[in-house]
Order: structure tokens, then sequence, then C-alpha cells
């Protein structure tokens, strides 16, 4: 049974990042089109669980299964799907997940949600830090129960997507200059 952790924020979570990174571009090589990290890891001064998650984003999503064993060759479990369509989900690190993969084909819906919710947290630090408390509370009070863990966060993280969404495509519109400095480019 895997232990519930949420730590605070560390420098070292984007080092992972650029380092995981790497061995993805070798192993993706010319289908990859650009590199994410997202995720809770992603935000500075937010509290998270230990897990890097990254999105590499294709040209083609049905040429992703042809990687899987070069994929096992660096540590990660194929997962298919795993409940989103259109999406190739690889864990690293068995019980004690250390990476997960998130790969979409370029155009897919659930690219602007990840980044969305990254880069929102990013320029609201006052949220980011609402969410990372219930983060901790829950993990505390859930120590071994991640389905309570996530149960619990759910409708804060659901209002903030929608918000995050919301907010992203104004951004979009007008640009990044009218909001601050958040960057949606790793």
């Amino acid at each position: 049974m895997r232990k519930v952790v949420v730590t605070p924020y560390s420098e070292r979570w984007g080092l992972e990042f650029e380092a995981e990174a790497k061995g993805l571009r070798e192993v993706l090589g010319l289908e990859l089109i650009e590199i994410h990290h997202i995720g809770s890891t992603s935000v500075r001064g937010l509290s998270a669980k230990l897990i890097i998650d990254i999105m590499p984003i294709v040209k083609d999503i049905s040429q992703i299964d042809l990687y899987n064993g070069e994929m096992a060759e660096i540590g990660y479990e194929a997962k298919g799907e795993n409940g989103i369509a259109g999406r190739r989900y690889f864990q690293k690190g068995g019980d004690e997940r250390t990476h997960h993969v998130h790969i979409y084909e370029k155009g897919s819906s659930e690219i602007e949600r990840h980044l969305a919710f990254r880069d929102f947290l990013r320029a609201h630090p006052k949220k980011a830090k609402v969410y990372g408390d219930l983060k901790e509370k829950l993990a505390l009070q859930f120590p071994y129960d991640i389905d309570s863990y996530i149960k619990g966060k759910e409708q804060l993280a659901s209002q903030i997507e929608q918000e995050a969404v919301n907010w992203y495509r104004k951004v979009m519109k007008r640009g990044w200059d009218d909001e601050g400095d958040a960057s949606i480019a790793d």
C-alpha cells in the first residue's frame, strides 16, 4: 500500500523534469513536437506528491505504442490510454512512482487543460497555496487511502481547472503581457 506524501515545493523538481525530458526526447525523437513539465511539481511554491508529471506533445499518437520497448528500457511501464481517450500514459518507479508521462497528439483538448491549470496556478500564488494546503491536510488525514485523498481535493481542483481554462483562453487571446509574465512553454 502506497503512502500519500505531500511535501513543500522543491527547486530540484524542475531539475528532475529536465533530466527526464532529455531521455524522453531521445526516445521519441522526431515524433516529439514539444515537452512540458505539468502537475503540482511544475508550480513554484506549490506542495506536491513526489511525482514529476511530464506531457510530451507528439505528431501522431497512434505511433507511440511503437516506443513501448524503448520506454521500458528507460524505466517506464506502458499503461495505454489509462482512462483518457487519445492519451498514452506511462509510469516510472513501480509502487514508489517517481514520474508520470502523459503523451498527447498535437491539437488534443487535454493539452490546453493541463497547461491552463499549471499556468493559472503559476500566475496566482494565493490560489496555489490554498490548493497546496488542502493537499497537505488530506495527505495527513488519509495517508494510506489515495482514493479519499483524490476525492477530497476533487471539488477544489475542478473549480480551479474551470477558472484556469477560462483565464487561459482570455490570456491567449490578449497575450501574456496583460496578465503578467507567466510562461506557457518550459
